[in-house]
């Protein structure tokens, strides 16, 4: 069984940042490609940036330039710094992992979900 867990999350002036954490725990034997998604109230969640294997990243057009993601290997660990925050970046976050187990199977796990709220 793999697990997700994310931290950061919580209210920031407009401007300001934050720095979401999401760590990965159980039987993995390797973790594939590392990504954040966002759901705002009323809306269907949507990818804001994702990592794979090799460091190669994207973006969302909404939040390129403004928000940086990077990975830990050694710590399992996937992080997205977010600068320049918008009330419009409002969102629970949840981070994504494809994970291959130690038994070899690949699967696609879900942290659950950290709340940025974005408001002066």
């Amino acid at each position: 069984q793999v697990q997700l867990v994310e931290s950061g999350g919580g209210l920031v002036q407009p401007g300001g940042s934050l720095r979401l954490s999401c760590a990965a725990s159980g039987s993995i034997f390797s973790i594939n490609t590392l990504g954040w998604y966002r759901q705002a109230p009323g809306q269907e969640r949507e990818l804001a940036a994702i990592i794979t294997t090799g460091g190669g990243t994207n973006y969302a057009d909404s939040v390129k330039g403004r928000f940086t993601i990077s990975r830990d290997n050694a710590k399992n660990t996937v992080y997205l710094q977010m600068n320049s925050l918008k009330p419009e970046d409002t969102a629970v976050y949840y981070c994504n992992a494809q994970i291959t187990t130690v038994a070899r199977s690949i699967v696609a796990v879900w942290g659950q979900g950290t709340l940025v709220t974005v408001s002066s």
